[in-house]
């Protein structure tokens, strides 16, 4: 899936060492899920969660319920849905929430180009070929402190990066590091992708990217892997 922050550009390169030291029993949880794009390349037992019910239910409905998405969504549908979400199917409202809005940032304006793409066809294609790679994964929906990890689980998080746009939820993220510390002092092994963080975390990879909201705002910024000192 398209997905606004996706991970899919570094997801070769971070999962390996991420992955290192997994064991077959051991769970891979992610709290933020978004698009899956990293989750979909991990094997075994995998949660993921999100706090936007409306992706989770389209998730759930796609490997769950084999939904299919519509091949069409006209701008007038967008809008009705946009407004009146309640009336449509969470699943139907996850997909145009998405996949049909410019730079995939949700509900953020119909997507159009000169070519005359139908969004809808690519997104159902692209979603149709990565429903294979999630067979088994738990899907919740809650914020990523609200749901229950396993034991000695590997936690990958991909959170709302600091002092970046783009997402309507406030994010507390001093809440959200003080977390991680409280993972790692369970015994989790916990990675988190940010462009920085509090000075007992240190960057165990990183790599010069363009965002991948290219089309909203063309810049240039280092993608960082950190864990907790403690984990080195």
């Amino acid at each position: 899936m398209k997905y606004m922050g996706s991970k899919r550009r570094i997801s070769k390169n971070i999962l390996p060492i991420i992955l290192k030291n997994k064991s077959d029993e051991q769970n891979y949880v992610e709290p933020f899920c978004g698009g899956c794009n990293t989750i979909d390349k991990v094997t075994g037992n995998r949660i993921a969660n999100d706090i936007n019910y409306y992706l989770i239910e389209l998730w759930k409905a796609l490997v769950n319920d084999n939904w299919i998405p519509p091949n069409m969504v006209t701008e007038q549908e967008y809008n009705d849905i946009k407004n009146f979400k309640g009336n449509y199917p969470p699943e139907l409202v996850g997909f145009v929430g998405i996949v049909m809005s410019f730079g995939s940032k949700w509900f953020g304006g119909y997507s159009r180009n000169k070519r005359g793409t139908n969004y809808a066809i690519e997104g159902r294609d692209n979603l149709v070929k990565q429903i294979g790679l999630l067979n088994g994964v738990e899907f919740y929906s809650g914020n990523y402190d609200e749901f229950f990890i396993p034991p000695n689980s590997i936690i990958y998080c991909d959170p709302p990066y600091y002092k970046t746009t783009g997402y309507k939820i406030k994010f507390d993220h001093e809440k959200f590091w003080e977390r991680c510390i409280q993972k790692v002092k369970e015994e989790h092994q916990v990675f988190i992708s940010e462009y920085e963080a509090p000075s007992d975390f240190v960057s165990i990879w990183e790599q010069t990217l363009k965002s991948n909201m290219e089309a909203v705002n063309m810049k240039t910024s280092i993608e960082k892997l950190f864990v907790h000192k403690s984990q080195l």
